[in-house]
C-alpha cells in the first residue's frame, strides 16, 4: 500500500464521483488517497477499524470467513463504493475482509476525524446514508436472484463480476479456476455444477479454459446471458 496525500489528485477524484460536497474543508484537509496493489488486502475480518475509505478507481472483492477457515465471497464493487461505514456507525471491528482485485485508489479518512468534524456534517451524514442504503438494497437483491435465477444466469453474472475490465486496458479477463469454490458458494450450487456449466460456456465459445485460467472470450455475451450483473 502507498499512501500520498496529493491534494490535486484527490480533488480530481472528489469531482469525478461528484462528491465535491461530502467533506467541508476542514474534513478535506485530513483526506489521504491510498493506492493497492492486485491481490492486498485492504482489511480484514474481526480488526478493529481506524480508517473510512472510498473507492474510487478499481474493483475489490468483499468476503467472509468462518472459524473453520471456509471462505465465501459476498460481492464484488466498483466505485463508488465506502469500506468502514457500517462499522463507523456501529462501532464494531470489520465485518468482512475486502481485497484488491486490480490496483485500487481509495480515498481515506480517519475515523478520529469523522467524529471530531464529520459528525454533525449534514452533506456527510446523508451520503452515509444513501451508501449504507444502497448496500441493503442490492444484498436483498442478490438474494433473490439466487433464488429466482438458474445457475447458467448466475455464473455468468459472476465470472464478469470477478474478472478485472476497464476500457483501453490491454489486461485479459482471466479468473483463477481456485474461484470456481467460491463461485458455488456465492450463487447456491455444487462446484460440480458450477464445472459442468463452464464447460458448456466453453463449447458456446462464451470462455475458455487455458493454462490453468478461464479467459472470457465474449463479454457481450455473458453480459445477455447474466441479465443484470447483480454481483457488483
Amino acid at each position: 500500500m502507498k499512501i500520498t496525500s496529493d491534494i490535486e489528485q484527490i480533488n480530481r477524484f472528489l469531482a469525478e464521483h461528484n462528491i465535491e460536497a461530502v467533506f467541508n474543508e476542514d474534513l478535506k484537509a485530513h483526506l489521504t488517497l491510498k493506492r493497492f496493489m492486485q491481490g492486498e488486502l485492504i482489511c480484514s475480518q474481526g480488526d478493529s477499524p481506524k480508517t473510512l475509505f472510498i473507492l474510487v478507481k478499481g474493483k475489490i472483492k468483499v468476503y467472509t470467513s468462518s472459524a473453520e477457515g471456509k471462505t465465501l465471497i459476498l460481492s464484488f464493487k466498483t466505485p463508488l463504493e465506502i469500506i468502514g461505514d457500517i462499522e463507523y456507525v456501529r462501532g464494531s471491528n470489520y465485518i468482512n475482509t475486502v481485497q484488491a482485485i486490480s490496483a485500487v485508489e481509495m480515498i481515506a479518512v480517519e475515523y478520529r476525524w469523522l467524529k471530531k468534524i464529520g459528525k454533525d456534517y449534514a452533506p456527510f451524514l446523508q451520503f452515509l446514508l444513501e451508501i449504507i442504503t444502497e448496500k441493503f438494497l442490492i444484498k436483498s437483491n442478490s438474494m433473490s436472484f439466487n433464488l429466482m435465477y438458474p445457475v447458467e444466469v448466475r455464473l455468468a453474472s459472476y465470472l464478469l463480476s470477478v474478472s478485472y475490465h476497464e476500457a483501453n486496458s490491454l489486461q485479459n479477463d482471466n479468473i483463477n479456476p481456485i474461484n470456481l469454490k467460491d463461485a458455488a458458494n456465492l450463487i447456491g450450487t455444487s462446484y460440480r455444477h458450477v464445472n459442468r456449466v463452464i464447460q458448456q460456456f466453453c463449447k458456446d465459445d462464451l470462455v475458455e479454459r487455458k493454462n490453468g485460467s478461464i479467459l472470457i472470450k465474449d463479454r457481450a455475451g455473458l453480459s445477455i446471458l447474466a441479465r443484470n450483473n447483480i454481483y457488483e
